[in-house]
């Protein structure tokens, strides 16, 4: 394992924090989570971001992210919603150098207009007129 293995946080995941896996890619609740149930899908391989992920960990990745959702909504039948987001590149907002998607369960109610979802990472863009 080299160096950037070593110090990345995802590479040294303990086993009891994976709450579902398949060949390619885990999966853990968000240490910080933005919604209550928000999970991270993780490649099993170091990969420091979506562009760097090659098509099978990508498929096992959204096959985690289907397996998740039903999970959620069954432990939480409040959950209406999802977002599914990825930041790639520090300009994008990404700190954690090896790839991993947001699974981050939505409900009504939980912010006043939700209308925009993603376009609101930059103040002001969310809202428009189509």
């Amino acid at each position: 394992m080299d160096q950037l293995q070593t110090e990345c946080l995802f590479c040294s995941i303990p086993r009891q924090r994976v709450i579902a896996e398949n060949d390619l890619a885990f999966a853990i609740r968000d240490a910080f989570p933005v919604t209550p149930l928000h999970t991270l899908v993780i490649p099993k391989r170091h990969v420091v971001d979506f562009f760097d992920m090659t098509d099978a960990e990508t498929a096992a990745s959204t096959g985690l992210l289907h397996d998740l959702k039903a999970l959620i909504i069954q432990e939480d039948d409040s959950v209406k919603g999802f977002n599914i987001g990825m930041n790639a590149g520090a300009a994008a907002g990404q700190t954690i150098f090896h790839s991993h998607i947001h699974l981050i369960p939505r409900r009504l109610g939980d912010v006043q207009d939700p209308r925009g979802g993603v376009r609101h990472l930059i103040p002001g863009k969310g809202h428009y007129q189509a």
